[in-house]
């Protein structure tokens, strides 16, 4: 889930780089750097979510998503919406992990003592 939020993601923040340029007036070199380089880590970090340290790097990706609500101000919302979707999808992905592993070890419990 956390890499379909990442993806999606990259899309609003590509997308967000005319806004900044037409609406925003911010520089087109600050612009496509910003918003461009947000986009392309949010697509290499989707494919990092394999290890934790993905994850904290995703996390990361947030904060500069909100924080590009400094350059257009609308950001602040998708970037907010966006790592409320992270946030979700972290902690379900969590609580399924929890629940598949204990439902393993019940299995391995029982197929051990021969229930």
């Amino acid at each position: 889930m956390c890499a379909a939020v990442l993806t999606l993601e990259a899309i609003a923040v590509a997308l967000s780089v005319p806004v900044m340029i037409t609406i925003s007036d911010v520089s087109p070199a600050l612009a496509l750097s910003l918003g461009l380089g947000l986009a392309v880590l949010c697509v290499l970090v989707a494919g990092m979510l394999r290890r934790e340290s993905g994850y904290r790097v995703g996390h990361a990706l947030q904060v500069g998503a909100v924080a590009l609500g400094f350059l257009a101000p609308m950001m602040f919302v998708v970037g907010g919406l966006f790592a409320l979707l992270w946030g979700t999808a972290y902690g379900l992905g969590r609580k399924i992990e929890r629940e598949r592993a204990e439902a393993f070890a019940e299995y391995d419990r029982r197929r051990e003592s021969g229930e």
